[in-house]
């Protein structure tokens, strides 16, 4: 994903301000491969959970309907994505401080409190969605949901309070790898790769209201508030420190380059089955169709494998990123490798996440839609309010020293916000329109 050209100096204001001590001979940095090893992860982890289930839904659809026209907005949506966790990032790093913590300093405690909230609630409307999903996926192979659910619940709970940060992670990247799923069903389904590539270069954008509404679903999908926090709180988890910071960034560079092209995949692979063929895409169970032309009668199989994998996934980053949201503004002890005695707040609320996910996905008669569209409606609001903390605080000289925001930088990271925010107003607007109509 090319994201955009620079003039050498400005790519190095860019992404690569490293001091100079940092800058090792090879001797030294194979000395330090082992430790490099151990940086690189929460990046990939972070961008990958956002293509959970309605992600891949929002992706799954826009291929569905409009082929490979809107491949395009993967460039600017990557650009933006970068930018965003970069940032978070190099806080993490310098700062030793997560991003809650960081707002409730300098921003106050009032504000924070709105934001946490707000970011409580939109997360585990997204919880429980991961948990509809899992539901889903066992009704696709035959197995009660009252079952599945809490089993799967469990699973991920004794994962994350009972693991070692070394084996969550690796848990976590291993469950990532079921989106090369789509990769594959992408290069079986093709015929003519010219047209995605144009689709990329050459979009034949409409005025159609419909059309516009998507490009604006993609983009909205792709940058969620969970995913700053996590890959922030999850450098300062690591105890990273400035010399680290290169790597770091690269880590998060790549995973969003690798998350958002598995995306862009999703999209090929719709648009490769479904677009232009009679095949309707009207809802999540229509999903499997993608795979159906691919894989036959084993479609709704290999479909189960993807979602489940993309919930899981989900299911343990959003819990984690809002306890560490908490647990940071309030100042509470935190971390994966703390007991439920040293961290009773942080793992408590982990636990509270799981458990009310399972619960109401076992629930009969619950509007989800209605719930999925107030979870956008709240990430919508909250979104701008994020993205201005976190450039305000990544700008600052006091607080990052020489790692603090560029003037061109700032240019382009206050753009990128204003652009992010108009796109998330208007889906609130659009949600406003959507509920009320209900």
């Amino acid at each position: 994903m090319g994201l955009r050209r620079f003039s050498k100096g400005k790519f190095a204001e860019l992404f690569s301000r490293v001091p100079s001590r940092s800058r090792r001979s090879p001797s030294s940095l194979r000395l330090r491969l082992p430790a490099i090893a151990t940086i690189i992860g929460p990046g990939l982890i972070a961008a990958s959970s956002g293509n959970e289930a309605s992600g891949i839904a929002t992706y799954s659809f826009a291929g569905a309907e409009y082929g490979f026209t809107l491949l395009w907005a993967f460039i600017p949506m990557t650009l933006f994505f970068v930018l965003a966790q970069e940032m978070c990032v190099r806080m993490g790093v310098v700062t030793g401080q997560g991003l809650s913590d960081l707002i409730r300093e300098h921003f106050g405690v009032r504000w924070t409190a709105l934001v946490i909230s707000a970011l409580v609630l939109a997360n585990l409307g997204i919880v429980i969605a991961q948990f509809v999903g899992i539901a889903q996926v066992s009704q696709l192979i035959g197995v009660p949901h009252q079952v599945a659910v809490p089993i799967i619940g469990f699973i991920v709970w004794w994962l994350v309070v009972k693991g070692t940060p070394k084996r969550i992670e690796q848990a976590f990247l291993l469950m990532s790898l079921v989106f090369l799923i789509y990769i594959v069903s992408a290069f079986f389904a093709v015929d003519e790769w010219s047209e995605v590539g144009n689709g990329f270069v050459a979009p034949s954008v409409t005025g159609d209201s419909a059309y516009l509404f998507t490009v604006i679903a993609l983009i909205g999908t792709t940058i969620t508030p969970f995913m700053q926090v996590f890959i922030q709180s999850s450098m300062v988890e690591k105890g990273l420190t400035k010399e680290d910071l290169s790597v770091a960034r690269t880590d998060a560079i790549s995973g969003v380059l690798i998350a958002n092209t598995i995306a862009a995949f999703i999209v090929i692979t719709a648009a490769a089955t479904m677009f232009g063929k009679g095949i309707p895409f009207t809802e999540t169970s229509d999903l499997p169709k993608t795979f159906a032309p691919v894989v036959g009668e084993f479609a709704p199989y290999v479909f189960a494998v993807g979602l489940f994998g993309a919930s899981m996934l989900a299911m343990g980053v959003l819990p984690l990123a809002t306890a560490y949201s908490v647990s940071e503004a309030l100042g509470f002890e935190k971390g994966l490798s703390s007991s439920f005695k040293e961290a009773p707040a942080f793992l408590g609320i982990f636990t509270a996440m799981i458990v009310i996910g399972v619960i109401v996905a076992l629930l009969p008669g619950v509007d989800y839609i209605w719930m999925l569209l107030t979870t956008q409606f709240i990430n919508g609001l909250l979104l701008p309010i994020i993205l201005s903390s976190i450039v305000l605080l990544s700008s600052s000289k006091e607080l990052m020293g020489e790692h603090a925001n560029g003037g061109f930088f700032k240019v382009i990271a206050w753009s990128m916000t204003a652009i992010i925010s108009s796109i998330s107003l208007f889906l609130v607007f659009r949600t406003i329109l959507e509920i009320s109509g209900r």
